[in-house]
């Protein structure tokens, strides 16, 4: 599912120029803008959902009743198949 969002909240802040120009590169390479990096080091950093959202989602996993498989009993069954 796709969200849209929408930026509303303006932030200035100052960077050293190394800072900006790591950023700059960053974004060159991940073919990006530097405030994309902004935005993600953010959520990264501070988590992109509060603490309840993310106990919720965690419940709600925990809830289901589907039988998983183990990773490496996975590639074994996925080999398997291209053999």
């Amino acid at each position: 599912m796709y969200t849209v969002c929408m930026y509303s909240e303006r932030l200035q802040i100052l960077l050293t120029t190394d800072q900006r120009r790591r950023l700059q590169q960053e974004a060159k390479r991940r073919n990006t803008s530097v405030t994309a990096l902004v935005r993600e080091a953010v959520d990264e950093h501070f988590g992109a959902m509060s603490q309840g959202r993310r106990e919720q989602a965690y419940r709600s996993i925990v809830a289901r009743r589907s039988r998983y498989v183990a990773p490496d009993k996975l590639d074994e069954l996925v080999e398997g198949r291209f053999e």
